[in-house]
C-alpha cells in the first residue's frame, strides 16, 4: 500500500455514559478514495470531528503522515493540509465563484487583507482559482453569483474552497445532502477525479454512490469501525449485511 496519509492510533471518546468512539484504528493511504458508512450514530462526524481539531479525543493518537496531530488546533491542521467540508455549506452568496476562491487563495498566501492592491496585482491568485473551479467543472460558471448556482453547483465550489488550501487529505461530510441524484454523481465524479495527490475521505449515506465512487469502505457501528474493504467486500459481508446493508442491497451489486 501507498504511504500512510492519515491514521487514527486507538481513538477514544465518551459523552459520560455515552461512548462515541472506541479504540478507533484508521490508516489511510496517499491518493485513496475512502467512503465512511454506518447507521445514524454510528460515530461518523465526530470521528472526523476528533481527526479535524473539532472534538478532543480522551485518549489515543492522531497522524497527519509521520506528524503526531492530536494536540493541534483545526487551523494548524489546516496548515499541515488536513482540511474538510460540512453538511450545510457557508458560502458567499453575493461573490461570484471565481471571488469566492480567489479570496480563498489571498488567505492561504496571506496577502488577504493587502486591500488596498489593485486587481491586476493579483493576477496569479486567479489564476489559480480558476483552475481549481475548472478541475470541478466549474469553471464555465466562473463568473456567476454564488446565490444563483445549482446546489451541486454550490457544492463543488464548497470543495473548491477547501482545495485552495493545497490539502494533503480531504474530509467531507456529505457532500451530496441535499443534491439532486444527477448532479450528486457529477458532484462525485468531480470529487473522484481529483489529484491522487489527495486522500479523500467522505461521509455518505446514498449507497449507489458509495459503491460506485469510493474504492475502499469503512464501516462503522456503534463507536467502533466494524469493518473495511473494498466495495465487493464490503457488500458481501454478512456483518454488513445484518447490521446495515441489508439483504437486498448485497444482491443488487452481487
Amino acid at each position: 500500500m501507498s504511504e500512510s496519509a492519515l491514521a487514527a492510533r486507538g481513538l477514544n471518546k465518551s459523552f459520560g455514559s455515552l461512548v462515541v468512539a472506541a479504540d478507533i484504528e484508521l490508516n489511510l493511504p496517499q491518493g485513496v478514495r475512502y467512503a465512511l458508512i454506518g447507521p445514524n450514530g454510528a460515530g461518523k462526524t465526530t470521528l472526523i470531528n476528533m481527526m479535524t481539531g473539532m472534538l478532543r479525543p480522551d485518549g489515543g493518537r492522531i497522524l497527519l503522515g509521520d506528524e503526531d496531530i492530536t494536540a493541534l488546533a483545526p487551523e494548524q491542521r489546516v496548515r499541515l493540509g488536513l482540511v474538510r467540508t460540512f453538511q450545510i455549506n457557508a458560502l458567499f452568496p453575493h461573490l461570484t465563484a471565481l471571488e469566492s476562491v480567489t479570496l480563498a487563495v489571498c488567505e492561504r498566501r496571506k496577502v488577504a487583507s493587502n486591500w488596498w492592491r489593485q486587481i491586476t496585482a493579483y493576477s496569479s491568485e486567479i489564476d489559480e482559482a480558476y483552475d481549481i473551479l475548472a478541475t470541478l467543472t466549474l469553471g464555465p460558471v466562473c463568473h456567476r453569483l454564488t446565490r444563483e448556482l445549482a446546489y451541486g453547483q454550490q457544492r463543488l465550489l464548497e470543495i473548491a474552497l477547501a482545495l485552495a488550501a493545497r490539502p494533503k487529505v480531504l474530509l467531507l461530510d456529505e457532500p451530496a445532502a441535499g443534491v439532486p441524484r444527477e448532479e450528486s454523481r457529477e458532484l462525485f465524479a468531480a470529487i473522484t477525479g481529483l489529484s491522487r495527490d489527495i486522500t479523500v475521505l467522505f461521509i455518505e449515506h446514498d449507497m449507489d454512490l458509495v459503491f460506485r465512487f469510493a474504492s475502499r469502505i469503512i464501516v462503522m457501528v456503534g463507536g467502533r469501525v466494524l469493518v473495511e474493504g473494498t466495495p465487493a467486500e464490503i457488500a458481501a459481508d454478512p456483518r454488513v449485511r445484518a447490521v446495515y446493508l441489508g439483504k437486498a442491497r448485497h444482491e443488487a451489486v452481487s
